[in-house]
């Protein structure tokens, strides 16, 4: 019988850290499936965040370093600077990215940075207890939002995708999803196109992926995935925001 399916061989064979139903461990496969696709593991350098997938490098089976609080974007534009063969891509979530690394991602963006950046977006900081973070839905119950996230206190979510779209310097930006089959096919395609453009020389892409966080969601991963695709999507669109590629 012919194998069409079976570990890429860019992920290593380790039992996982993640909550049942979380996104990141498919994303982190999805990313290491593109990897062995391109065949780019060898020329491949990632850094890590500050969140859930802070060892994210105890999964990947390709070079990979940390990068402090939020400047993830930082470490990659001097990694690529000084290293411009390499394929270099950073991986964050809404806090690290939306939050304290605000300031980094645009203006590494609006530099148009040779770099790719995954993204992942499950609305709640996860590591540290499930406090708001700026992508919090408004409504939302999170550790410090117990009644719900509201607009006159606590402000609208941030959307990634649609305020680095109108910089100059983004070539590609798409906002696709994990939680179902065909999303998460969806989402390895437009992080391929992420990689491609970057060998090709393009500059800066990024491709968000909304991910389900059930823990702090207070849900079963099977419901923690239904919200995403009923309520997630109606507050962050799954769409090409840019693509000048």
């Amino acid at each position: 019988m012919d194998k069409i399916f079976e570990k890429p061989e860019s992920i290593r064979d380790v039992g996982t850290h993640y909550c049942p139903g979380c996104g990141h461990g498919i994303v982190h496969r999805v990313i290491c499936e593109v990897v062995d696709n391109l065949g780019i593991r060898e020329k491949l350098i990632g850094i890590a965040p500050v969140g859930c997938a802070v060892i994210a490098y105890d999964y990947w089976d390709f070079d990979v370093t940390e990068a402090a609080h939020g400047r993830v974007p930082a470490v990659a534009t001097g990694i690529k600077r000084s290293l411009p063969d390499r394929i270099v891509f950073g991986y964050q979530g809404d806090g690290d990215l939306g939050a304290i690394g605000t300031a980094e991602i645009i203006h590494a963006a609006n530099r148009g940075e040779n770099i790719t950046i995954i993204f992942v977006n499950n609305t709640v900081y996860g590591m540290t207890g499930g406090q708001m973070a700026p992508t919090t839905l408004l409504k939302q119950k999170t550790a410090t939002t117990p009644s719900g996230r509201e607009q006159k206190i606590h402000g609208f979510p941030l959307k990634i995708c649609e305020l680095l779209s109108v910089l100059p310097g983004v070539v590609y930006a798409e906002r696709v999803a994990a939680h179902s089959p065909q999303s998460i096919l969806k989402a390895k395609k437009a992080i391929k196109k992420a990689f491609e453009n970057q060998i090709k020389g393009l500059g800066f892409s990024i491709v968000e992926v909304l991910s389900p966080c059930p823990t702090y969601l207070g849900l079963s991963p099977k419901d923690a995935a239904k919200f995403v695709g009923e309520e997630l999507i109606k507050e962050y669109p799954l769409k090409v925001f840019k693509d000048i590629t």
